[in-house]
Formats: structure tokens, sequence, C-alpha cells
């Protein structure tokens, strides 16, 4: 029997991924064991040595024969990352609120198709906010210097009041 096909990594049990990652998994009593996804086909490569040393493989099946034990295999090889339920769960709560987020962008875009005069108006109320706001702050900074000047002022020293001073009141200042 010819020995065993190698990807088109270059190395056995890895295969290159759309994204440009590399996968490695092994074949092991009609099961197929994944190993993981790993940036260069080298690390794929020794993570699937690790694995081939692990279940005894001969050292013919291996990617790098010259590894002398499974020792030195685990320590050539990266650090396998482990996925439990809690970073299940964390995915799929990402991918909901993803999922969320994506439709309440298109029904806005179906809003604001539908209605385009809103979209205006609503410019117009974010704006005229904005103008009483700083309408506002003028107003309770006039105040407070009024009463800075006022020698029989009934404010207390630590009034928050004080502080309305200080507020800008620049066209700038949204």
């Amino acid at each position: 029997m010819p020995p065993r096909r190698r990807g088109s990594s270059g190395f056995r049990g890895v295969r290159a991924r759309p994204n440009g990652r590399f996968y490695a998994e092994m074949r092991a009593g009609g099961f197929r064991l994944t190993l993981g996804t790993y940036n260069t086909p080298e690390l794929a490569a020794r993570a699937y040595d690790a694995a081939a040393w692990r279940f005894r493989r001969p050292r013919c099946d291996m990617n790098f024969p010259d590894v002398e034990s499974l020792e030195e295999a685990e320590f050539l090889a990266p650090t396998p990352c482990l996925v439990d339920d809690e970073d299940r769960r964390r995915h799929r709560q990402v991918q909901r609120r993803i999922a969320i987020a994506e439709h309440d962008e298109e029904l806005m875009r179906q809003w604001r198709a539908q209605f385009p005069n809103d979209v205006d108006n609503t410019d117009a109320f974010f704006a005229d906010l904005r103008a009483h706001r700083r309408s506002n702050r003028r107003h309770r900074r006039a105040v407070a210097v009024f009463e800075l000047d006022n020698p029989n002022t009934t404010w207390a020293d630590n009034d928050p009041r004080w502080d309305d001073i200080w507020t800008e009141t620049t066209s700038d200042d949204e």
C-alpha cells in the first residue's frame, strides 16, 4: 500500500483553511479527532505529531521523524485550545447579539426608506434639543455669575450650582 498522500500544506493531517489558517486532525479507530486550527502549517503539524505519539503511531506516520519522544513532541507542539461549555455559551450569546444588531439595522434601513420625512424631523428634533441644552447651560451660568457678584446670596458654599460658573457655553459645546 502506498504511503498516505500529504495535503496541500505539505504535512500529514494538516489542511489549509480558506481564511489562511491551518486545520489539524487525526483519524483514529473510525473517529476523527480535531486537534485545532493554527496560524502556520508547522504548528498544526507539531500538534498532529504530539497526538500521533499519544496514539502510539509508527514514526513513519509523523511529520517530524527527528522527534525522539512523546515529551519532546508535546514540548514542541503548541498549547491546545480547549473549548468548554462556557466558551460555547459565550459564542452563542455573541452570535445572538450580532443577529439582533443586524436585524435592527435592517429595520432602521427599511424605516428610513419608508419614512424619509421622519428622518429629517429626527435630525431637526435633536438640533433643537442641543440648542435648548446650550441655552439652559448659558442661563445657569449667568445665574451662578450673578450670585457670585451678589453679596447677599442665599446659596451655601457647598451648593452644586456654583459648578455652573465653569460650564462651557460656546457653540462648539454640544
